[in-house]
């Protein structure tokens, strides 16, 4: 689409395919759009108002904008990583239209309002598409959690765990339990890295080792179930709302079922990596494959699609998490984790979901509806119904690419789908009624700073911290 520099929604914008994903299922319809919201869905066969542009896709799928609440920016102070204007490009080229930045590897973290203030300054200008924050709960900031939680931010992200970065520590078993009580308190959401510290401290460590092997060894099954125990605990205990970041290990999913069958405000998700990428096919000294917790091996990514399809995993989220290329030494030990898919999560996760029976309702339901449910953004984003905002992927299901990391938008050509041919090209992606891409070329900086939804019924009684 030459000379395209971004398409505003006038008074009757009609978006139109034989196959739109809607809440109810995929069907021929026509999406109109006005004012930045979808005003209407119609049948694809009704008559266009006078004056109305018609956009048309044939058999192209409209499929609301992905909505990824697990990216890590780290804008400002490791901005050579990554940053707003890259990442938001390559959200925008994947047909992801809104994000939530994880508090840590930005200099510095988000751990108080100061903190969080910088990051919307350093975001404002950059954004590509809608983005929110998370904050962090580490040692010895407990009291500005609530001021942090009035400020907007739309959960706590902490860590069982080390992080690898040394300002943003993880919580020991008592600094978490104060940090449950203190969430549960404020109506507030804690977001959890779960690896038990002490199963890894006794695994063989990966140091000096190319071999995946060894450091899959080094981060057990076990430690994720054991985390996740914990966690379920605490939930139950305070009545508090966790999720469980990343899930890789399956075998930690019956007690999660389990106690959230019993009541517990337990989510979970999972990671495109997890369900695409195995072990059996990780080469020795490949650390672009290197994430914590780590890929498993085939029959357990068997189980996590299984508990996709169960409803057990409420999300799918890319944990993009990307360095400059020199940290990813051969090394397993003593590169940096971290896997670098943000622009990819869409076809990645459609060419592994169609292999193994899934539809498109299911990708958007797991990529969409679900990490805008965790987010308190169900009323505005997440799918294409009256009143939602006009977020929409255009997506050519059938057509097939081969990933080359140096046409990417991500700062730094280094990712783990490098030569894969992936199934789902992006045709365009639309942010509240306006074209943002166009086949991976992004056209408009019309990204909005967004906050978590002040309802009533979120409003915290009161902090249990003393001033």
């Amino acid at each position: 689409m030459p000379g395209v520099t971004g398409v505003r929604t006038g008074p009757g914008l009609v978006l139109r395919s034989t196959r739109v994903v809607l809440p109810d299922g995929v069907r021929p319809a026509a999406v109109e759009v006005a004012g930045g919201r979808i005003r209407a869905v119609r049948d694809h066969a009704a008559a266009l108002a006078p004056g109305a542009v018609l956009r048309d896709y044939g058999d192209a799928a409209l499929l609301p904008g992905l909505v990824d609440t697990h990216v890590h920016v780290n804008d400002p102070g490791r901005t050579a990583w990554e940053g707003f204007t890259t990442a938001t490009s390559a959200a925008a080229a994947g047909g992801i239209t809104t994000l939530v930045d994880m508090p840590l590897n930005s200099l510095p973290p988000t751990t108080d309002p100061a903190a969080l203030a910088v990051k919307r300054a350093t975001a404002r200008e950059q954004a590509h598409v809608d983005v929110g924050f998370w904050g962090g709960a580490v040692p010895g900031n407990l009291g500005s959690l609530a001021p942090l939680h009035a400020a907007g931010v739309f959960g706590f992200k902490c860590f069982l765990s080390p992080s690898g970065v040394e300002e943003f520590p993880h919580l020991d078993p008592v600094a978490l339990e104060a940090a449950v009580r203190e969430t549960a308190a404020l109506g507030a959401l804690l977001i959890v890295h779960a690896e038990d510290p002490h199963h890894l401290a006794a695994a063989p460590a990966p140091d000096g080792s190319r071999r995946y092997a060894d450091f899959l060894a080094s981060r057990p099954p076990a430690a994720e179930h054991a985390a996740v125990e914990l966690l379920l605990t605490l939930a139950r205990r305070y009545d508090a709302r966790i999720h469980i970041l990343h899930l890789s290990a399956a075998t930690a999913l019956p007690a999660i079922a389990a106690a959230r069958a019993g009541g517990a405000r337990v989510t979970v998700e999972t990671c495109p990596h997890f369900l695409t990428l195995s072990a059996e096919e990780i080469p020795d000294g490949a650390t672009e494959f290197k994430c914590c917790p780590p890929i498993r091996d085939t029959a357990n990514q068997d189980a996590l699609w299984a508990a996709l399809a169960a409803g057990t995993i409420d999300a799918v989220v890319s944990d993009h998490s990307p360095s400059t290329a020199d940290l990813k030494v051969p090394d397993f030990g003593a590169a940096w984790g971290g896997i670098s898919s943000l622009q990819l999560t869409l076809p990645a996760v459609w060419t592994a979901a169609r292999a193994r029976g899934h539809g498109l309702a299911d990708v958007a339901r797991w990529m969409a509806a679900g990490p805008a449910r965790l987010a308190g953004l169900s009323d505005r984003k997440g799918a294409l119904a009256p009143g939602m905002d006009a977020d929409l992927t255009v997506l050519d299901p059938e057509a097939a690419f081969t990933v080359d990391p140096t046409a990417l938008h991500h700062r730094n050509p280094v990712t783990a789908y490098a030569g894969r041919t992936l199934h789902g090209v992006v045709r365009e992606t639309w942010l509240r009624g306006e074209l943002i891409a166009v086949r991976g070329r992004v056209l408009a900086r019309t990204g909005e700073l967004i906050e978590r939804p002040r309802e009533p019924a979120d409003i915290p009684v009161r902090s249990t911290v003393t001033p």
